[in-house]
């Protein structure tokens, strides 16, 4: 491959994000207007595949099951993409789980990276990755505030609301609930922000 070659090919390469994946579990699959866990669980598989390429990198952000691990990381396992956890609630490996730490390798044998939260940057903002919003929500309310983040003026790209907003203050949901067609390019993150901090300074 040429340099030239080369630098194109690097250029073509795409970030994702996701969360709430949820697989093999039958009322959220029913939620999502699937009659079975397999459809949906075959959704989420099929469209991940369609857009996520080997080279691509995909951060998932949070709550891969309700279930044990197993059956879902050997499913990811063979999904495409570099793949990064940002632990949530129903992950087995998040602290606040007791015992996390006896599950962590075997969720570091599927992902390149797994944490609770992570600083990142989407163009030129840097931005938190977080399962948690900042603030509590209308699904679960406040059990979960001692894990949320604190809102000190950072874009946050999060999961666990379950929602079809996309974006509430400096706020993005990447939820599978919103964004049923897959996972959601970072360009698509830029645009958003762009958009909600051009209609806050109208």
């Amino acid at each position: 491959m040429t340099p030239a070659a080369a630098a194109a090919h690097i250029g073509c390469v795409k970030t994702f994000y996701w969360s709430d994946l949820h697989f093999d579990h039958l009322r959220t699959a029913r939620d999502r207007g699937f009659e079975t866990v397999q459809e949906h669980d075959d959704h989420i598989i099929n469209t991940w595949s369609a857009a996520v390429r080997p080279e691509d990198t995909i951060w998932i952000l949070g709550d891969l099951t309700v279930r044990p691990p197993a059956r879902t990381l050997e499913i990811m396992h063979h999904l495409p993409g570099h793949k990064h956890l940002i632990l949530g609630n129903h992950d087995r490996a998040h602290p606040i789980h007791r015992a996390s730490h006896r599950v962590h390798a075997s969720y570091r044998d599927v992902f390149d990276s797994v944490n609770t939260a992570e600083q990142h940057r989407i163009g030129d903002r840097l931005v938190l990755l977080s399962h948690f919003p900042y603030e509590p929500d209308e699904f679960h309310g406040d059990r979960y505030s001692q894990w949320q983040p604190k809102d000190e003026g950072m874009w946050l790209i999060h999961g666990h609301v379950h929602s079809l907003w996309q974006t509430r203050g400096r706020q993005v949901n990447v939820g599978v609930d919103h964004w049923m067609d897959g996972p959601v390019p970072a360009r698509t993150l830029e645009a958003l922000m762009d958009a909600a901090e051009g209609q806050a300074a109208a």
